[in-house]
């Protein structure tokens, strides 16, 4: 490493997280090198994200240009039922925004020679005076902060809390984006200002407009992110939906174009069967549907001495509370803020203190917005 009078941090994970905690650690002073386990990049993945204050908090503190990101402002809330007539409507002003946006501002922030593919944190050791990164490639690195930021299945956390693991809710996301272009105007123009959803029998999906892959956010420029949440037994069943068209097993998710056909095909029928007409539309339109599992965590701390957590590699938030990345970006606000004047020991006690506060909180919450919607746990 090379020498600098600067505090070095180490960041494990290179998604929208841990590029957060590295603007925002050298605005307050800091070195911060990304290592990401991943060895392609990350752009292209992910859905639509409700913009929240402590996102836009980040990224106006971490000083890196941010001049406005791609949004699309929906003005009011409407519930369908499955005739496709209104049930209930709420003014409820918000933006939107996609996830690729955001990481691509993020990443197009960090500095050259900082950023390293295929990177992923093996092990940690540490003393008073700096902690000692191994990699899984064998490399080594030295450093005065260890940010584990690795997401919900995090090499990190399984070092510091090796029994903490994602708690399966008991249904999935099944997710997708679709053009505007692709979708009637008739569709556009009765939700064109609209966050849409249905409520069925332990099952809801929401629809809503988010920027156009290239950040475009005019009428018939834009996509319709769509998510829809629906109950799958765990074991064989939850198995065979997180098996890809090649037959490979994934462990919590299956991105856009790894959904076999059939798979594809029986839940547009499904569709057909159990949504607003509306709504059957975004099924038939997405080339290449996802899912993810909705799952909770919560780890018994966020730090070992030098080596801390963040974001889902510290709590994993249901997506009712629309708060992951959010979290995320608060844990990075107050982690940077703590750190300004240099490593403090006690200053990191009282930041896991707040933080871990916080998780447990909207965790709470998440959970009774789940049960809610899908019903108890079977």
């Amino acid at each position: 490493m090379e020498t600098s009078s600067r505090r070095q941090a180490i960041i494990a994970g290179g998604s929208v997280g841990g590029l957060m905690a590295a603007a925002l650690l050298r605005a307050a002073g800091w070195e911060a090198t990304v290592h990401e386990r991943s060895p392609s990049s990350l752009s292209g993945r992910g859905g639509g994200l409700v913009l929240q204050g402590d996102v836009l908090r980040a990224l106006r503190r971490a000083d890196i240009g941010w001049t406005g990101m791609p949004g699309v402002t929906t003005v009011e809330r409407i519930w369908l039922d499955a005739s496709d007539a209104v049930v209930r409507r709420a003014h409820m002003p918000q933006t939107q925004t996609s996830w690729n946006a955001l990481y691509g501002v993020l990443r197009a922030a960090q500095p050259d020679g900082s950023m390293h593919a295929g990177s992923a944190v093996a092990d940690y050791t540490q003393n008073e005076d700096g902690i000692d990164v191994r990699f899984a490639s064998g490399a080594t690195a030295r450093a005065d902060l260890l940010v584990g930021a690795d997401g919900a299945r995090s090499s990190v956390r399984a070092r510091m809390f090796p029994a903490a693991a994602p708690s399966y809710a008991g249904y999935v996301a099944w997710r997708g984006l679709v053009p505007e272009r692709d979708l009637p105007a008739a569709f556009v123009e009765r939700f064109d200002h609209a966050f849409v959803f249905q409520h069925g029998a332990r099952h809801q999906l929401l629809a809503y407009p988010v920027p156009g892959a290239d950040g475009a956010t005019a009428a018939g420029a834009r996509r319709w992110n769509w998510v829809w949440y629906r109950r799958v037994a765990a074991g064989a069943a939850l198995a065979g939906v997180l098996t890809d068209r090649d037959g490979r097993a994934h462990a919590a998710s299956l991105p856009p174009g790894a959904m076999p056909a059939a798979q594809a095909d029986a839940l547009r029928a499904d569709g057909r069967a159990l949504l607003a007409p509306s709504l059957r539309l975004l099924l038939d339109a997405t080339a290449e549907p996802f899912v993810q599992v909705i799952a909770d965590l919560q780890a018994p701390g966020m730090r070992d001495g030098r080596a801390v957590l963040l974001g889902d590699a510290a709590a994993v938030v249901r997506p009712h509370t629309a708060a992951g990345t959010a979290k995320a970006a608060a844990d990075a606000l107050a982690l940077a803020a703590a750190l300004r004047c240099g490593y403090a020991d006690a200053a990191l006690a009282a930041w896991e203190r707040e933080r871990m506060a916080a998780a447990r909180e909207t965790g709470r919450w998440g959970i009774e917005l789940g049960i809610g919607m899908m019903g108890a746990p079977d």
